[in-house]
C-alpha cells in the first residue's frame, strides 16, 4: 500500500511515525512539504496545556485525543530517549486578575500529576497584582529537538521525506491509495476550508537559565522555560494576518508584560525573535472523505489544531489512523 503525508509540522511526522506503529507498517509512506526545518511547529513553545476552546467533533473524541497526546509524551519522557526526543517534565502558575475563569482549565485535572488552586504566598512569587491563580505539573514537548528526533525515526523505518510543495490533492492520484492531510493553515486553500482561520503568533527567545517555572498572566503573557536554559516569551494572537515580520512594537510589549510578571527577566538576553501562523479552526477536522474526484484514492484530513498542534498533534495523528484503517476495512469488504 502506497500513502502520501501532506505537511511536515509536528501533525504531519506524528501521523507517519503513528502509520508506521500500527497494521500500516509495511506500507510505503512519502511524506511531502514545502519546508521540513520552517514550520510553525517549530516557533511553538511546546507545553502541554490545551486552550479551553480546543474542539474535535464530540466531547468524547477531544478527552481521548488530549488523553493520547499526554500518554503518547508521558511514555518518551519516562524513556532513556527523552533528552534528545526534547521531553521532560515542568511546573508552572496562571495567574488572573479580572476572572477566576481564566486560570481554570478543563482538559488537565485528573491528566497530570498535580493540578491545583495557587496558596496565598505563591502569588509573591511573582510581581503585579493578581487575584486568582492556578498550579500545575505537566509536559514540555522542546520541538528543535523532537521533530528531528521524530524524523530520524520516520528516516529508520524507510519513510521517505521529499520537500515539494503540493498544490492539489489530485496531484498524488493515482500514484498512492492514501492521503492523509496534515498541511495546517496549508488547508485553507488546499481544500478551499474558510473555516480555517490564521492567528499570527510572534515570540522571542530570551536566554534565562535560572527561570525553571512556566507563568502565565493576563494579556496572552506568558514566560515558558525550555532546554539549555532558554525561555520562550510571548505573546501575540493577530486574527487574519499571515505576516511572518517581526514587529519591534509588539517585542516591546512582549518583554514589558514578561518582566512586569518576571522582574528578573530584565537581565536576560534576547537571542532571537519568531513569528509563527496557528492554523485555528473551531472544529478541528480530523475525519475521512472520498470523492469521485480522487479516484480510487482515499484522503484522511487532520488539521485545525490552532495554537494547540504540539499538545494533541499524537492525539489527532491516532484518531486519524483509526479513519486509515476503516478505510481498508471497507474497500477488504468489495
Amino acid at each position: 500500500m502506497k500513502i502520501a503525508v501532506i505537511g511536515g509540522g509536528i501533525v504531519g511526522l506524528t501521523t507517519s511515525l503513528e502509520l508506521k506503529q500500527s497494521e500500516f507498517r509495511n506500507a510505503d509512506i512519502t511524506i511531502f512539504a514545502s519546508s521540513f526545518n520552517d514550520t510553525t511547529s517549530h516557533v511553538a513553545a511546546g507545553l502541554f496545556r490545551v486552550g479551553n476552546a480546543f474542539s474535535g467533533p464530540t466531547e468524547d473524541v477531544t478527552r481521548k485525543w488530549v488523553k493520547d497526546a499526554y500518554e503518547y509524551y508521558d511514555n518518551i519522557r519516562k524513556s532513556p530517549e527523552a533528552a534528545i526526543a526534547g521531553i521532560t517534565e515542568v511546573s508552572g502558575y496562571i495567574f488572573a486578575k479580572s476572572n477566576p475563569n481564566l486560570v481554570e482549565n478543563r482538559w488537565l485535572p485528573g491528566l497530570v500529576p498535580v493540578y491545583r488552586k495557587a496558596k496565598i504566598d505563591e502569588f509573591e512569587l511573582v510581581g503585579g497584582e493578581w487575584n486568582y491563580g492556578t498550579f500545575f505539573t505537566t509536559l514540555l514537548t522542546e520541538c528543535t529537538l523532537h521533530l528531528p528526533w521524530t524524523t530520524l525515526k520516520l528516516q529508520e523505518t524507510g519513510v521517505k521525506l521529499i520537500e515539494k510543495k503540493i498544490n492539489s490533492i489530485n496531484e498524488l492520484s493515482p500514484s498512492f491509495d492514501l492521503v492523509i492531510n496534515c498541511t495546517g493553515m496549508g488547508a485553507r486553500y488546499l481544500c478551499n476550508d474558510r473555516r480555517l482561520v490564521p492567528i499570527r503568533g510572534q515570540v522571542a527567545k530570551v536566554k534565562a537559565p535560572w527561570i525553571k517555572t512556566c507563568f502565565y498572566g493576563e494579556l496572552d503573557t506568558y514566560i515558558i522555560p525550555g532546554f539549555n536554559g532558554i525561555c520562550t516569551l510571548g505573546g501575540v494572537r493577530s486574527f487574519e494576518s499571515e505576516s511572518n515580520v517581526i514587529c519591534p512594537h509588539e517585542y516591546a510589549a512582549i518583554r514589558e508584560r514578561c518582566n512586569k510578571l518576571v522582574p528578573s527577566l530584565a537581565k536576560g538576553e534576547t537571542i532571537k525573535h519568531l513569528t509563527g501562523i496557528r492554523p485555528h479552526r473551531e472544529t478541528v477536522r480530523v475525519e475521512p472523505e472520498q470523492s469521485p474526484s480522487y479516484g480510487k484514492m482515499k484522503v484522511v484530513h487532520n488539521y485545525g489544531h490552532g495554537g494547540y498542534g504540539v499538545c494533541t498533534a499524537p492525539g489527532t495523528a491516532k484518531y486519524a489512523v483509526h479513519w486509515a484503517k476503516e478505510f481498508q476495512i471497507s474497500s477488504s469488504k468489495l
